[in-house]
């Protein structure tokens, strides 16, 4: 299926509140999925609705980033055991 197929079924679905989301970046890039709208610029005839849900969806996208990141950057810390002793270790006995 090409690009243009697959998004003209999912504007049928979603027009108002669909997202274009571009992944694998190091910032997060979301837009309306209806485009620009050239046709009704300036006529307030424009539903905000996609919009919002482009800019809710970045800061999801953005919050569950920074959490994955906080989560990931302390990892347990794997101690060391003692060596280990043979038995009947006279130091062992001691300690």
């Amino acid at each position: 299926m090409y690009h243009d197929q697959g998004l003209a079924a999912f504007k049928a679905l979603a027009f108002e509140d669909g997202v274009n989301y571009t992944a694998g970046l190091p910032i997060v890039r979301t837009s309306p999925d209806h485009g620009t709208a050239f046709d009704i610029a300036g006529k307030n005839e424009a539903n905000p609705q996609s919009m919002r849900s482009a800019i809710y969806l970045a800061i999801d996208i953005f919050n569950t980033r920074k959490f994955l990141k906080e989560i990931a950057a302390n990892p347990l810390q794997v101690q060391e055991s003692a060596p280990h002793r043979k038995r009947g270790d006279r130091q062992h006995e001691i300690e």
